[in-house]
């Protein structure tokens, strides 16, 4: 059985670990690099003994993955940020996956491309897409939509992490008001350790305990998500079967989170944990890179562009417009 997968997931493994050497030496974001990179060995997912373990990489890798990442959240959190920035926050998400659903279907893209990227967008960036992607109905746009979804945020995330700091400042914010607003705006956790160290310590502080607490929303967006699914569209018209209540990687979520909360994970093996969740996201973002034809990506059109960065703005504007009621 190993020897099936073999091949394919030593490939990923690969070029995972080349995206991670070029991120570390070159500061290239290393979802970028694999996504990247996974395209340029995009044939061997075409045809022969990669295919099954490329495969398995795509799908079932991701759900480990994502499921681990909630070792990396706890009720700590929230309680760390007070009641009125922890309702922020879960409001910017759920209306910013609203705007992008509206908009998508303003713009004649339908509802799982608002999702996916409204979902992005507002919780954890590349993590989030292949996580949604995961419960989202397939179509023959699914596997383009997703590749650009984590393009877009990837490349967003990383222009984010280098004007962001600059506009805190121009926007006179002190340490705590930029940690906001960096944690409570890029789409993705390395950018926004980035960009919030860079303003200062304690502005990379607050802007961590904020992104994660964008994260932590991840579970219940997908479990509201696959419930309505499973409602609205019934049995599966391939197999006959209804999708699953909960999807068991979002149980395992909430497992983690759970375990973490009340403090049953110790420290050292919850940063093991993140670094697994992080690579099994990387290689299968390779993966997902391997089996996406460039052609189809391109043909996403500019209206898919105009989306994801008006999606990108709208969290901005709701985020600092928020934080100055409150504040």
């Amino acid at each position: 059985m190993f020897r099936q997968y073999a091949p394919g997931l030593l490939v990923c493994a690969v070029v995972g670990t080349a995206a991670q050497f070029l991120s570390d030496h070159y500061g290239a974001p290393a979802m970028l690099m694999a996504l990247l990179l996974g395209i340029a060995f995009g044939f061997l997912a075409e045809d022969g003994r990669c295919v099954p373990g490329i495969d398995l990489t795509a799908k079932k890798v991701l759900r480990v993955g994502v499921a681990i990442l909630g070792a990396r959240v706890s009720a700590e959190l929230m309680v760390g940020l007070g009641p009125e920035m922890v309702g922020l926050l879960i409001l910017a998400v759920i209306f910013t996956i609203a705007f992008g659903v509206v908009c998508s279907r303003f713009l004649g893209r339908g509802w799982r491309f608002g999702v996916l990227t409204g979902g992005a967008v507002a919780i954890c960036g590349a993590s989030a897409a292949m996580a949604i992607a995961a419960v989202l109905p397939k179509n023959e746009n699914s596997e383009s939509n997703l590749i650009f979804t984590v393009l877009g945020v990837t490349v967003l995330s990383t222009l984010a992490m280098i004007f962001y700091p600059m506009l805190a400042g121009w926007m006179a914010m002190d340490d705590s008001q930029s940690g906001v607003f960096i944690g409570g705006t890029i789409h993705d956790v390395a950018q926004v350790v980035g960009a919030g160290f860079s303003v200062s310590d304690s502005a990379g502080e607050v802007a961590t305990l904020v992104k994660l607490i964008r994260v932590t929303m991840l579970a219940p967006v997908i479990l509201i998500l696959s419930l309505v699914i499973r409602n609205s569209m019934g049995a599966d018209s391939a197999t006959g079967a209804r999708p699953p209540l909960i999807p068991f990687f979002v149980v395992a979520f909430l497992i983690f989170a759970a375990l973490n909360s009340f403090g049953a994970i110790p420290a050292g093996i919850s940063t093991l944990l993140s670094e697994v969740s992080r690579w099994a996201l990387l290689l299968s973002v390779s993966a997902v890179g391997m089996k996406t034809s460039l052609k189809r990506v391109l043909e996403v059109g500019g209206q898919a562009i105009f989306l994801i960065v008006a999606e990108t703005l709208f969290i901005a504007a709701f985020v600092v417009a928020g934080g100055k009621l409150i504040s």
